[in-house]
């Protein structure tokens, strides 16, 4: 277990982030990342493609976010799940619904957090190491002034609120899946 790679602005993005947003991405956005997760001497290299209709309702937010942070992370997964879907992470394994939307404006640069209540992916060289409860997939990506987009991803997660009120982020895999790409129309 980690404090989320993605740092503490994914801790306050969750756990506190639940007032009012606002928009500076354009919705609908459509992203075509080149992905990239090395493990070893071995990287593989794919293209994921995110759609984004909208952003989440700030009610929905609220409730999911105190849920994590009050509830801990079976309710968490519990609150998304009926919620309906803000958009699609895709990759060729398949393709979940984002149920999470959080936009923190940092300057120029956009920080984007989405989060489907289903994992996408499995990758890990350990075959024997167990699937339960790696239920989400998270994404957080920065989108620049200039379009410019990077992030990172994990395909098969569950996060937790520590005591510090950071978010622990627990992978399947050894390493979060590295993304770059430049902002598209749908």
């Amino acid at each position: 277990m980690r404090t989320l790679g993605f740092g503490p602005a994914l801790a306050a993005i969750v756990l506190l982030g639940s007032g009012p947003m606002q928009a500076a991405v354009q919705y609908p956005l459509t992203l075509v990342l080149d992905a990239q997760v090395k493990s070893g001497v071995t990287t593989i290299t794919s293209k994921m493609t995110v759609r984004v209709e909208r952003a989440m309702d700030d009610s929905r937010r609220t409730r999911s976010s105190y849920a994590l942070k009050y509830s801990g992370y079976s309710n968490f997964v519990n609150a998304l799940r009926p919620y309906p879907s803000c958009g699609t992470i895709e990759a060729q394994a398949g393709k979940v619904d984002i149920r999470y939307t959080r936009e923190v404006q940092e300057g120029t640069t956009t920080r984007l957090t989405l989060i489907a209540d289903r994992p996408i992916f499995f990758l890990n060289a350990d075959q024997n190491k167990s699937r339960a409860g790696y239920e989400l997939t998270v994404m957080e990506l920065r989108i620049d002034g200039k379009g410019g987009v990077s992030g990172e991803m994990a395909g098969a997660a569950r996060v937790r609120p520590a005591p510090d009120g950071q978010v622990l982020l627990d992978t399947y895999s050894e390493e979060l899946v590295q993304l770059k790409g430049q902002v598209g129309t749908p």
